[in-house]
């Protein structure tokens, strides 16, 4: 069963996709931060970097926009072959496959040859701006619709990769090859499987007229401005997720019901009698434990039915996955053990990273399996399992030590970063001092402190925790300072100091 349960209200919408009642994706819209991604801009370009066959990009908000050549239209290429190469990089918007030809193998013109500083150029962003870098924008265009992707700049006809069947992919492409208008393309869109002249004429009417409307806007507005708005989070999700094989979608604001009705109405008629209004009092993410799970979602411990756990590491190079045992002993032999562990594992990394929408590299530290049976299974498991996953990934083989790694497309930032901020106390380490250091630091801070010194007591002021372990296990410390010194030293707790805080006070 799959159920969209959305929660709105004037300052945040969030969308929560459950499977089986289990919370697997989480999409998050604030006022105050709203998302950039697919938001077109006319931008100016601020420089030009030949080392790097880049540019920056000024498109209004605040922080300069990264373009690398491959981004850029060169009227040069053969577009078609750039998307038929083997050397690509594969960009997923949401479910349809757009591809690029990757940086390393770039042959056509140089930056340089393509921008000049001052330029104005229309860009759409492509990759949200993630910690210190920039957003990632490109010139080549695309307005997805309902059935399929617009693409404005390009004249191609693609079809989604998760189309596999071959008399459909060859319907599909001899429909889109009469309705195409010349030098624009389109790619088929997984949802448009099986679907007939009318809707894809719709679309394309739509988009069209969308496009003409965004150039007669950028046409009429000086660099930097903002030219067309993605849509939000709301109507996004009807048009990219809310399909048949959805069951229900459930909202708790008449407003935003209202909407989704009359968005529905117009262009997905048939899945109006599955939008509900919920109306109870309790909070609709308690009432369907979604709250829990997103608090769950942000430990880095994941533990599984069997008693084994995950643990879930995020750097800003890369996500690092490891699987353990836990409590879980096995039945049978220690192989058969390690085994069940690490397939139930495969279930929850994969949900795990659809819901915390983990992206770049990722690396899953499998326990390592003797078996080459079992190896062979567990990665056509964990290819299976990623197949509910509509972000793109791309699996690598198990290494020796039972490590896998991945790389799954990175759009926007991760659950954590949107919700949670750097300890303002650990500066983002996850750690602070044992008990036993900051003693340690005390008796040298007073070692530098106390020969110079004239009074004859010294006050020690540290957190309830310090100050106990200073009498219960430090003691002895205690009584050497204060005959060393010949003074009195006393230690008190004081609540109000941070775990890593202390005051030194001669009297």
């Amino acid at each position: 069963m799959k159920e969209i349960i959305i929660n709105a209200n004037p300052y945040e919408k969030r969308v929560a996709l459950l499977e089986n009642r289990l919370l697997t994706e989480i999409y998050i819209e604030r006022r105050r931060s709203k998302r950039i991604n697919g938001n077109i801009y006319k931008g100016r370009v601020a420089r030009v970097l030949p080392g790097m066959q880049a540019a920056f990009v000024d498109i209004g908000i605040g922080r300069d926009a990264f373009l690398y050549v491959v981004d850029v239209i060169d009227p040069s290429l053969d577009y078609d072959k750039i998307m038929l190469s083997d050397d690509v990089d594969v960009i997923d918007t949401d479910e349809e496959l757009i591809e690029e030809k990757s940086p390393s193998h770039y042959s056509g013109a140089a930056i340089e040859d393509l921008l000049k500083e001052g330029q104005e150029v229309l860009v759409q962003v492509s990759k949200e701006p993630l910690g210190t870098k920039g957003a990632r924008v490109t010139t080549n265009i695309t307005l997805p619709g309902r059935y399929l992707v617009f693409m404005p700049t390009v004249d191609h006809i693609g079809i989604s990769r998760r189309i596999e069947d071959k008399a459909e992919r060859a319907r599909l492409r001899e429909l889109i090859s009469k309705l195409k208008k010349p030098n624009v393309g389109y790619i088929v869109r997984t949802v448009g499987e099986g679907k007939d002249e009318k809707h894809f004429r719709a679309d394309i009417e739509y988009l069209s007229k969308l496009w003409e409307n965004i150039l007669i806007k950028s046409n009429s507005c000086s660099a930097p401005c903002l030219v067309h708005r993605e849509l939000d989070i709301l109507l996004k999700t009807l048009r990219d997720i809310f399909n048949n094989d959805i069951d229900h979608l459930v909202i708790d604001s008449k407003e935003e019901y209202d909407r989704c009705i009359e968005f529905l109405e117009t262009f997905l008629p048939n899945l109006t009698d599955r939008v509900k209004l919920y109306t109870k009092p309790k909070p609709i993410f308690d009432e369907y434990d979604i709250e829990r799970q997103i608090e769950d979602a942000l430990s880095p411990k994941v533990w599984l039915k069997s008693g084994g756990y995950i643990v879930i590491d995020e750097t800003e190079a890369l996500i690092a996955i490891d699987v353990n045992t836990g409590k879980f002993v096995g039945e049978t032999s220690l192989e058969e053990t390690i085994f069940k562990i690490n397939m139930e594992a495969i279930q929850e990394i994969v949900r795990q990273v659809r819901l915390r929408d983990l992206g770049g590299i990722i690396v899953i530290d499998f326990i390592d399996m003797e078996s080459e049976e079992n190896r062979t299974k567990l990665l056509q498991a964990l290819e299976e399992e990623l197949k509910r996953d509509r972000m793109r990934t791309k699996v690598l083989q198990l290494t020796e030590l039972g490590l896998v790694e991945m790389t799954r497309k990175r759009i926007k930032q991760s659950l954590s970063n949107i919700l949670t901020t750097p300890c303002p106390y650990c500066k983002g380490t996850g750690r602070v001092k044992s008990v036993l250091t900051i003693c340690r630091t005390i008796q040298r801070e007073i070692d530098r402190l106390a020969p110079t010194c004239k009074g004859d007591e010294i006050l020690i002021k540290a957190h309830p925790n310090v100050a106990a372990f200073f009498y219960k296990q430090e003691d002895a410390l205690l009584e050497y300072l204060e005959g060393k010194y010949n003074k009195r030293i006393t230690v008190r707790s004081d609540p109000e100091l941070h775990y890593e805080q202390y005051e030194i006070v001669v009297l």
